[in-house]
Formats: C-alpha cells, sequence, structure tokens
C-alpha cells in the first residue's frame, strides 16, 4: 500500500512539473501561477500545494527536470570506451549540445535556468557536483592508464569544467562573448591534460636525480 501511494505520489509531482514546464517554455515562468499550472491539469491550486509547498519548489523542481536531461547525456558519453581524452570530449561535447538545443526545445524557459544558475539554487549545484562526478574518475583512469599528466583529479576535473564553462554552463548559451569555438578551446584543454614523453634531456636529469636519492 506504501509503495502504492508513493507511486501516485512520484505521478502527481510529474505531471505538475511537466506542465509547468510547457507553461514557463510558452509563457515565462514569471507570468505563470501556480492556478495557470493546476488549470492546465484540472486540479485546484490546493491539490497542487499538497505536493509542493511553493511555486518557488515547482520552479526548483523544474530546473531539475531540465538538467536531468543533461546529465542522462553526458552519464551516457561517459559509458563510452575508447581513449580517456575521447571520452573527456564526448561528455564535454554532450553537455554543450544540450545547452544549445534547450532554448529552442524549451523556449522561455532558459530564463528560470539562468536565474537559478547565478543564484546557485540547491539543484544546480547537486548537477555541478554530479558532472565533476562524472569526469573526475575518467581523469583518474587516465592518469592509471598513463595518458593523462600527474596531480589531484579533483583539481584537473575542476580546471577542465572551467576552462569549458562558457561551453557547458547551463546560464551561458548564446554568451556574446570573443571566445574560440568549442572544439579550438576543446584542443587546448585536452593538450593541456595529456602526459606528454620525457625529452632526452629530461630523462637524463631524472635519472640522475634518481640515482643521487
Amino acid at each position: 500500500m506504501s509503495d502504492q501511494i508513493d507511486d501516485r505520489m512520484r505521478s502527481a509531482r510529474r505531471r505538475i512539473v511537466q506542465a509547468a514546464i510547457h507553461l514557463y517554455g510558452e509563457m515565462g515562468h514569471n507570468k505563470t501561477t501556480v492556478a495557470d499550472i493546476a488549470r492546465s491539469l484540472s486540479m485546484s491550486s490546493a491539490s497542487v500545494y499538497r505536493f509542493f509547498p511553493s511555486r518557488g519548489a515547482i520552479e526548483e523542481a523544474v530546473v531539475q527536470e531540465v538538467l536531468e536531461e543533461t546529465v542522462s547525456a553526458a552519464a551516457e558519453a561517459a559509458r563510452a570506451s575508447g581513449p580517456v581524452l575521447r571520452r573527456l570530449a564526448a561528455i564535454l561535447k554532450a553537455i554543450a549540445d544540450c545547452n544549445e538545443a534547450r532554448p529552442a526545445k524549451h523556449r522561455r524557459l532558459q530564463d528560470l535556468v539562468t536565474l537559478a544558475v547565478r543564484q546557485n539554487w540547491t539543484v544546480v549545484l547537486a548537477y555541478d557536483d554530479r558532472i565533476r562526478g562524472l569526469v573526475r574518475p575518467i581523469i583518474g583512469n587516465g592518469q592509471a592508464r598513463g595518458e593523462l599528466q600527474g596531480g589531484s583529479p579533483m583539481a584537473l576535473t575542476c580546471c577542465l569544467l572551467e576552462a569549458m564553462d562558457v561551453y557547458i554552463n547551463p546560464s551561458r548559451v548564446g554568451a556574446a562573448t570573443l571566445r574560440p569555438s568549442f572544439d579550438e578551446m576543446l584542443r587546448f584543454c585536452t593538450g593541456a591534460l595529456r602526459r606528454t614523453p620525457l625529452q632526452p634531456a629530461e630523462m637524463a636529469a631524472h635519472v640522475q636525480l634518481k640515482a643521487a636519492g
């Protein structure tokens, strides 16, 4: 019985979120009221408030749902096989593609996503953690395989994501700034991560230091 109630609760919450996504996309989140959402579902506003305590809670759930699409695409890319740098590139490209497609798919909903990012909503911080959680073990694996340079995997993860922020930040879609293309920046970042063989002079110095030690 408890499972059935939980399922009904989840189903109702999802219907409300999907209705809000549609209305926010059509009218914008500022012009959409809880009454509008309820009316589109043939519900009362009081019924909507049974599942969400406030309009803000609905907006957070909407942003979470939208960002979940990006996380799913990134996770799918992370499961691919092949060289580590190719897998990292696939993750970043998947995120960038989702960001670029969002305004066309959800229209005015992008304004809400931008607001959430700028105000550091909890759902956005959780999203950032999940993306880092996808990238960090791949970088660690690349280091273990000798494909990437040494250092803290988390530090390298943060450096990579920060460098690519203008392409993968959900709020930076269509940012009017002078910047290299996605591919140019990606080549720069992967080049910085790639482990390069020691040159002869460096190898000699390494041997001498090892012998001295």
